[in-house]
């Protein structure tokens, strides 16, 4: 009797802390915005001017993009220039330059995508399984220091490194008794250094990022695994790499929208007269019509086209990893 009656105490208990929990749910639904906006006038104060920025640099830029369908005249104005609707993007994708710069877009993002975005897994891969905690801040402080250099700084320091007449490693090979290599004076040449200095200056960054969803992992999950007598291998394989999977799906859909734009900067660092066959891209493109020729309507007509498909490619990464079970972005 007495055990019938604990349990229904209990039980009238929850129901009447639900019933608590419900009238004060109900209580708050309530209240209207500006209840909230009183109660947190600070956190909301200090939202005011980032939101500023984000308006002023990011969304009023936006009304420019009807210089796509508008024969843009200087003399004539934003608004007195004539309309003319499709026809910018009829002239843009018949020119021999588009084809080629929307090639090579493709093509150094694709292949960045493939190097510069798996090398910092491996690399942090590895740096968790060292043990030797001085050694691994060391490493991850020489690695990531790259990240904050310019690429026009860097750019210097690939001429002066890898320049054909007085690179310093060809002056080193030269000393040696081979010849000179023409790293960033022949196409093919230029390409392989471009990726190998493009996951340089990135790996280091990208390793940290890892390494921070890393740190959440149960250590519980590794000391079973170790009693069950599994190897740093596969503790690697069936633990870590699955653990940091939502990170990793995550950093992949936010890559995939850079697959048509790529770094202006990087390839404007790199370029010379020598080699011209992969440095034509959609970026490049942009700043030669735009700055460079003066055809505002025509670059922004490139532009505007490389932002949608870059936006349909987010979308459809995203989704494709709902589909999967990851969370997305969305």
């Amino acid at each position: 009797m007495g055990k019938s009656e604990t349990g229904g105490g209990k039980v009238k208990g929850i129901s009447v802390a639900k019933s608590k929990n419900e009238t004060a749910l109900l209580k708050e639904s309530r209240y209207g915005p500006l209840y909230y906006l009183r109660r947190d006038w600070q956190l909301y104060t200090l939202l005011i001017l980032p939101l500023v920025l984000v308006l002023v640099f990011k969304y009023t830029p936006l009304a420019g993009l009807v210089l796509a369908f508008k024969d843009y005249k200087i003399a004539k104005g934003f608004w007195g220039s004539e309309w003319v609707g499709m026809e910018i993007f009829q002239e843009l994708f018949a020119k021999p330059d588009f084809a080629r710069a929307v090639r090579n877009t493709l093509l150094l993002n694709v292949l960045d995508l493939l190097f510069s975005f798996t090398v910092p897994i491996f690399l942090a891969l590895l740096l968790h399984e060292v043990k030797n905690v001085l050694f691994k801040r060391v490493n991850q402080t020489m690695l990531y220091l790259p990240h904050f250099l310019s690429w026009v700084i860097i750019g210097a320091m690939a001429y002066q490194l890898l320049g054909e007449g007085n690179g310093m490693i060809n002056n080193l090979l030269v000393t040696l008794g081979a010849e000179r290599i023409p790293f960033l004076q022949q196409d093919t040449n230029w390409l392989i250094s471009y990726l190998a200095i493009g996951i340089w200056q990135s790996m280091g960054w990208g390793t940290i990022i890892y390494l921070a969803a890393m740190s959440s992992i149960n250590p519980e999950m590794y000391e079973a695994a170790t009693v069950d007598g599994a190897s740093r291998w596969r503790k690697m394989w069936n633990i870590t790499l699955p653990s940091i999977r939502p990170t990793i799906v995550t950093l992949l859909i936010m890559s995939l929208g850079g697959v048509m734009g790529g770094s202006f900067e990087r390839i404007y660092a790199l370029l010379n007269r020598a080699t011209t066959e992969f440095t034509t891209t959609i970026p490049v493109l942009v700043y030669r019509w735009g700055i460079e020729g003066g055809d505002i309507s025509r670059a922004t007509a490139l532009g505007l086209f490389q932002a949608l498909i870059g936006l349909v490619l987010v979308l459809t990464a995203d989704r494709i990893a709902k589909k999967m079970g990851e969370d997305g972005l969305l």
